[in-house]
């Protein structure tokens, strides 16, 4: 499934030993033969009957052909295989003898020895390629560059940096000019708009950075370790623990459950659907029950392996609700706080649309299509696990260090459980590596297990999850189901409407899964204008993990419906998808399905998709990609080029705010604490930036940047949703004005005093500020304007009103779009990324370089949900695995992309468009690129409509992840069609 550092699903071994036949017509025959093949049963096996049938005759094409109809019985697989994907490993025997028969004539042609040798069999020019895979060709290193203005004194000149090195063309500017040794000068007395470096780049590389697990970490420490006891079924009735087994292991020092709970044990994101320990019900696997507690981690594993379980009214594998279609049909869905279901129409209904279009054309005017495709999850894979640490203090406080995106609800739902006020609890986190959104809600829970231990003991306790615990319990991206019907005018290729249903796997609890659908229901048009539009969601009960927010939030699933719909009618108006994207983009002054008016400032998405063309060259690309295509029966490549328009705001409007506290010391050094936290994405180093330009242009060593912690910046918003830089640069920038204010008078009297027109040196103005007792402390606040943010599905629309009545979620959007090159080899479903290029409007970047680094990421982890990442549980569909159990728990069998599945070629453009509804006319970028990533996914999908003989089938849905599997048997050959169905239809497995 992964191009590099895996296991091979299919691997085979084939020998051939050919002699010379004279008479009127020499060939080839084969003298002997031998087959074996990998991944076909539990050990490697020989296929006797496939290489005895072509014993004795030419080597030729005809022989193979009979060859891979006896294979079809001798390695036939059932469905149920462990492994799964028997189709596919049925076809790849078959795609392999095809490939080897290829590579054989090709090596005879070239070995020829003697004028009388029989002629090779002919291979086309054409069928060469099938001779190819990645492991013979060779892949030139990767490279790329990126490009960007350079923002000075609000004129903009083209910067280009390829490799690392900053360079201007013509004159250099401060702050993107090139030093010596390639790398970027940094101007720190102009620090806005300059490539900064992270400000932990260098104790992250060196591994001298602290993490929450690095804490108490010495065995000297008076620490104790916890591990987690956990559920083994995914429904039924917890009606025994027996903790004695392990609390008489040497080194073990207590266990703890729901009884030793002194506040509530109800837990949950949004509301509380859930328990800290489970008590009576269970209704999912890796639920906790309850914390053994240990003098080490080993002996606490150990112990929490020895507790005693016992379950009753133990569902049958069959009632288990595992996926979407799972709860479709028993009915099982969980119910937005409202109580109704979230649904967005705007227009006329569809069928109503589709008939008043007829009548004012002609019937044939219109092409429809509909269809259901689905969307993976994702696991999050960040490279810290979940990490708490709690600390008992002397007042019945506790002092928490976590790894958490969100501080404020940790310290919430600790103080909950402990049945103390929150005041008495404060949560820090100096940093995470990685989050993704994996650990804004789903750590809370896990420190709250903890924290109950830590009081109950009196003693500092630590959790560290192993990385399959990690995934199997804290849940991941949730998966989705779209079903749409979508209408096109056949001459102007304007959309008409689309009628779209959502359903999302939400696993056991809400989490935060009504707002991931909210915001997928946002984005299921993604940049384009639909003048008649429906969307219903529903979100779907099963007895699975939680899932839980990830980077993109349910808008990427919600715009791969969109791109879906969009594709499927290209491909019946015979046209490409880039023709019917760029015909529909949303223009300055049109309105979102929503009935958000895309204002000047917004976006220019023709603007972008002309930008984009021009730098991808696509129009040539374009040529070369179906040239190359004609000459290549088994080798075939793919373009494709998508736009994402992404609304930044938190959807819920009570989360759009931020506070930071700004203190000056009488050395001039600064120190700012801010409720955002600090996961790799920099928004420290941002946060520095802006207060270090904002007191005068300050040295970056004289901002120090403060661990984020509850008893300094009081109920802070998760750092979630793209927003924690525009909320925490904001406040920190109001803190800063408020210190300014009290300075300026002091300022203008040593300035007159002085009188050399120099002005008052910074450390010399905050001293004297100090004699004269100035406060040079400001706690700054600030929010997103009212009238620019929230929508509220359960607010009436009246009689006439549009669906701004309910008000505008997003305060702004951020655009690009991009375009991937793909070379797919049709006979195995490998593919790879040959070039992509981005281009991204960011406003006027508050650090291009950190800014590119998340835009390159975004795309990594985009190409990886829609490409490669694949979940799967026990369920219906893979009987292999025990049911309600997760088979992807870690980096073996869940394949995450490596260094071999890079782009070869990568090309980052930032365009100049100041947005002024943002910190420095800048905008938000951490999750807006990642949907990019599914040009890829597109142009794979390109490329398999070249190769299969039926283009409109190959337009129709296709569900992600497009993994190998899918894209070889999309392709739909005659080795593909053998391993099927009789009627040909063929949809991969897997776990939605």
């Amino acid at each position: 499934k992964r191009r590099g550092d895996d296991i091979s699903i299919v691997t085979s071994g084939m020998r051939v030993e050919l002699e010379a036949t004279q008479g009127e017509a020499p060939t080839w025959r084969v003298k002997a033969c031998s087959v074996a093949f990998g991944g076909m049963a539990p050990t490697t096996i020989a296929a006797p009957k496939t290489a005895a049938i072509l014993v004795g005759r030419p080597w030729s094409l005809d022989a193979i052909d009979d060859a891979v109809r006896v294979m079809a019985d001798e390695l036939a697989l059932p469905a149920s295989v462990p492994g799964g994907m028997p189709e596919y490993r049925q076809t790849l025997c078959a795609s392999f003898l095809r490939k080897f028969y290829v590579q054989v004539c090709l090596d005879l042609a070239d070995r020829r020895a003697e004028d009388t040798d029989p002629p090779a069999p002919l291979i086309s020019d054409a069928d060469k390629s099938a001779a190819v895979t990645f492991l013979n060709a060779d892949r030139p290193p990767t490279t790329g560059s990126q490009e960007w203005p350079a923002w000075v004194n609000n004129t903009t000149k083209a910067s280009k940096s390829e490799n690392g090195a900053a360079t201007n063309e013509g004159e250099k500017k401060k702050g993107a000019a090139s030093s010596s040794d390639g790398g970027p000068i940094i101007d720190t007395a102009k620090p806005i708009s300059s490539s900064v470096t992270h400000r932990s780049a260098r104790v992250q590389v060196s591994g001298e950075a602290k993490y929450a697990d690095d804490h108490f970490a010495k065995a000297e420490d008076d620490c104790l370790h916890a591990a987690l006891v956990l559920t083994t079924i995914p429904k039924g009735t917890l009606t025994s623990v027996d903790a004695a087994p392990a609390l008489a292991m040497r080194g073990v020092q207590g266990f703890v459950s729901a009884k030793d709970i002194k506040g509530s044990n109800k837990i949950g994101a949004v509301v509380k659907d859930e328990e800290c320990f489970v008590t009576s019900a269970v209704t999912s696997t890796g639920q906790p029950i309850g914390v053994v507690v240990a003098d080490d981690q080993d002996t606490a594993l150990e112990a929490a392996r020895a507790v005693v379980v016992e379950y009753g009214d133990v569902a049958a594998p069959d009632d288990v609700c595992c996926t979407i279609d799972d709860a479709i049909a028993t009915d099982s869905y969980l119910m937005p706080v409202s109580g109704e279901h979230h649904a967005i129409s705007t227009g006329l209904p569809f069928d109503e649309a589709v008939a008043k279009f007829k009548a004012d054309h002609d019937d044939d005017e219109v092409v429809t299509v509909e269809g259901a495709v689905y969307v993976g999850g994702q696991e999050h894979f960040y490279l810290e696990s979940n990490s708490s640490i709690c600390v008992p203090l002397e007042d019945g406080g506790l002092r928490v260090i976590a790894s958490t995106q969100n501080p404020t609800k940790t310290q919430m739902f600790c103080a909950s459980v402990l049945g103390v006020p929150a005041s008495k609890v404060a949560c820090v986190t100096k940093r995470m590596g990685g989050g993704f959104g994996g650990k804004e809600t789903r750590s809370a829970f896990l420190t709250c297990a903890v924290a109950v231990a830590a009081d109950a003991l009196g003693r500092t306790c630590k959790l560290t999850l192993d990385r399959d615990v990690d995934m199997a319990i804290t849940g991941q991206r949730h998966p989705f189901k779209g079903v749409y019907r979508a209408a096109a005018s056949k001459t102007t290729h304007k959309l008409i409407a689309a009628d779209i249903a959502l359903y999302c796997n939400a696993g056991y609890s809400l989490d935060l899964s009504e707002a991931v659908m909210d915001r997928a229901l946002f984005h299921c048009a993604n940049a384009y204008k639909v003048p008649n539009l429906a969307c219903l969601g529903r979100l779907c009960k099963t007895n699975t993990a939680s899932n839980t927010a990830f980077r993109g939030f349910g808008g990427p699933q919600g715009m791969q419906v969109c791109e879906t719909y969009v594709a499927h009618l290209a491909g019946a108006l015979g046209v490409a998808p880039e023709t019917l994207r760029e015909r529909n983009l949303l223009a300055v002054g049109e309105s979102t399905h929503y009935d958000q008016v895309i204002e000047p400032t917004h976006v220019d998405l023709a603007r972008l998709w002309a930008r984009g063309l021009e730098v991808a060259e696509f129009a040539t690309r374009r040529a070369e990609v179906d040239a190359y295509n004609a000459t290549n029966t088994w080798r075939k490549r793919g373009l494709a080029m998508v736009p994402v328009i992404f609304g930044i705001s938190f959807t819920a409007k009570l989360l759009n705010q931020g506070g930071a506290l700004v203190h000056v010391y009488t050395d001039g050094s600064v120190l700012v604490s801010h409720g955002g936290t600090e996961m790799g994405q920099g928004l420290h180093t941002k946060v520095q930036q802006a207060v270090a330009h904002a007191l005068g242009g300050l040295d970056l060593a004289q901002v120090h940047i403060e661990d984020t912690a509850t008893d300094k910046v009081p109920n802070s918003s998760p750092s979630a949703a793209s927003m924690s830089t525009d909320l925490y640069c904001m406040a920190a920038l109001d803190a800063c004005a408020q210190i300014l204010e009290r300075l300026e008078p002091l300022r203008a009297e040593l300035a007159e005093q002085s009188n050399d027109g120099l002005g008052v040196p910074w450390g010399q103005l905050v001293v004297q500020a100090y004699v004269r007792r100035v406060n040079l402390s400001a706690q700054g606040f600030y929010i997103v304007p009212h009238d620019r943010c929230g929508y509220d599905f359960a607010k009436p629309i009246p009689e006439g009103a549009t669906n701004a009545a309910r008000g505008q979620p997003f305060n702004y959007f951020t655009s690009g779009v991009a375009c991937s090159e793909v070379e797919l080899d049709v006979l195995t479903g490998d593919s790879h990324v040959r070039r992509a290029d981005v281009v991204m409007d960011l406003g006027c970047s508050i650090n291009p370089a950190i800014d590119v680094g998340q835009i390159e990421g975004a795309f990594a982890q985009g190409y990886g949900l829609f490409c490669l990442e694949e979940m799967v549980w026990g369920d219906k569909e893979h009987p292999w695995v025990k049911r309600g159990q997760l088979f992807t728990k870690g980096p073996g069998a869940y394949k995450l992309p490596s260094a071999n599945d890079t782009p070869l070629d990568m090309r980052v453009v930032l365009v100049d468009n100041p947005n002024p509804h943002a910190v420095h006319s800048s905008r938000a970028v951490g999750e807006p690129p990642l949907f990019l990533g599914s040009s890829a996914f597109f142009a794979i999908k390109d490329a398999i409509a070249s190769a299969s003989a039926d283009k409109l089938a190959a337009a129709g849905p296709i569900d992600s992840p497009l993994t190998p599997e899918r894209a070889r048997m999309a392709c739909g050959d005659a080795y593909a069609r053998r391993f099927v169905s009789a009627d040909g239809a063929f949809r991969a497995k897997g776990s939605f």
